[in-house]
């Protein structure tokens, strides 16, 4: 699928891997609404485009749920289309289960997967009515596996993984597309926001997020990912694809290696 032309809206973008992908569909043609709370930031990821004029900015927080349905109706009229969405948004995790605060579990599932499904559900009637319509859904590797320290987190990710593959199944012959992105350890400021056990953000990068991938090489898998409409696709090292595989095939083993694997 050539990807010129095509209006997508994309969450998360004024940094890490969102910030990437704007850049990247921008130079591919795209025309993009893209949103976080900063509205600063998203300027200066605007101005930074090599057409800024192909870009859209509109603030929200996925925090504030009541206001999505209409941030929604406000994104389909910016370029008067729209041809697809992408929840890139999200918050990450650093903490013992035992430890956490409910409050924080359902912080992380009211941004992780409350507010894409809110999203995706406000634009589904468009996308069946005009019978096309491209979801892409950042989620993680630990969406396929849970690791420690990100109970939460993983089943944030999970919950995304369950519901837009029923979405997909339900909405095939009216013409949706489904992309599952599952980013392993990606050099952004995730872990500097991940919430700690009472929901504190723990303002540090870990060692293994430091090391990981270039946000512009994620955001260059993604994007021919999407032009592929691939129904999923790993962008990881060896060592967390390998987990997705060993918890696939060999469950028993990965049950004994997987509470000693570094992850922060």
């Amino acid at each position: 699928m050539n990807l010129k032309d095509r209006v997508f809206w994309l969450t998360g973008a004024s940094s890490g891997i969102g910030e990437a992908l704007a850049y990247e569909l921008n130079t591919q043609g795209v025309k993009l609404i893209i949103s976080a709370r900063n509205t600063a930031a998203l300027h200066r990821v605007k101005q930074n485009c090599a057409v800024p004029e192909n870009i859209a900015v509109l603030t929200l927080d996925l925090s504030e749920q009541d206001t999505l349905p209409a941030k929604a109706n406000e994104a389909m009229l910016l370029f008067g289309a729209l041809d697809g969405m992408i929840h890139c948004a999200g918050i990450s995790q650093r903490s013992l289960a035992k430890e956490t605060l409910v409050a924080v579990d359902r912080r992380l599932m009211e941004v992780n997967y409350f507010a894409p499904i809110t999203l995706t559900k406000a634009l589904l009637p468009y996308f069946l009515q005009q019978k096309k319509g491209h979801l892409v859904v950042i989620t993680s590797v630990v969406g396929k596996y849970g690791t420690p320290l990100r109970s939460g987190y993983a089943g944030s990710k999970h919950a995304l993984h369950g519901f837009f593959d029923s979405l997909r199944a339900e909405n095939a012959k009216d013409g949706l597309k489904v992309t599952l992105v599952c980013p392993g350890f990606i050099r952004t400021n995730l872990t500097m926001n991940a919430l700690t056990a009472d929901g504190s953000p723990q303002q540090k990068m870990d060692s293994t997020t430091e090391n990981g991938i270039l946000p512009a090489h994620c955001a260059k898998r993604i994007v021919r990912a999407m032009a592929q409409e691939r129904e999923e696709i790993i962008i990881a090292g060896f060592k967390e694809k390998l987990g997705v595989y060993a918890k696939r095939f060999i469950p028993r083993v990965f049950s004994k290696v997987i509470p000693h694997i570094k992850v922060a």
